[in-house]
């Protein structure tokens, strides 16, 4: 007898080594289709993938407000001095706060912009934010407008930037 035909006198591990194999496939697949759930059970209901969550979505805090935010430079035209701190801060004393005595916030900035005659000007500037609930919204905007055309009108200025958006707000 060759080598190559004579009978081995170990058993053949091929059928059995496979099925061990398809066996510890298969309970490895099992556990880990048994662990995500619980994995995502662990995770807060924010951290839940959307397909997942059963919970409503998480509703923002606060109640409606609009945040209007007004842009004021300090350059003058024809090379004028530019608005002092001094000035801005009495006008806000003057315009501002009697039409929103609930409060605001004042911004230092540096801004630029392309003027009338196609000049990019630099300047200074003051960002006054105010923020009021949604429904004073008709009645605040002309009051916004007439700060908006004092400043343009005391200190010769080409306009007064506005940004209105709607945020959610709670004190």
């Amino acid at each position: 007898m060759t080598p190559t035909s004579a009978p081995s006198s170990r058993p053949s591990r091929g059928p059995r080594r496979s099925r061990l194999r398809l066996a510890a496939i298969t309970l490895s697949a099992a556990l880990l289709g048994a662990g995500a759930p619980t994995a995502y059970a662990a995770l807060a209901d924010d951290d839940r993938p959307a397909a997942t969550s059963a919970a409503p979505p998480h509703q923002a805090e606060g109640r409606p407000y609009i945040e209007t935010s007004l842009l004021f430079g300090t350059a003058r035209p024809n090379g004028g001095p530019p608005v002092t701190d001094k000035e801005f801060h009495a006008f806000v004393d003057t315009y501002v706060t009697p039409r929103f005595p609930a409060g605001l916030t004042v911004q230092d900035g540096y801004g630029q912009y392309r003027d009338a005659h196609g000049t990019i000007e630099r300047e200074r500037s003051y960002e006054l934010i105010l923020l009021y609930p949604s429904s004073e919204a008709r009645p605040n905007d002309p009051k916004i407008e007439q700060i908006r055309a004092a400043y343009m009108k005391r200190f010769g200025q080409e306009s007064v930037a506005r940004i209105d958006d709607s945020a959610r707000v709670d004190f």
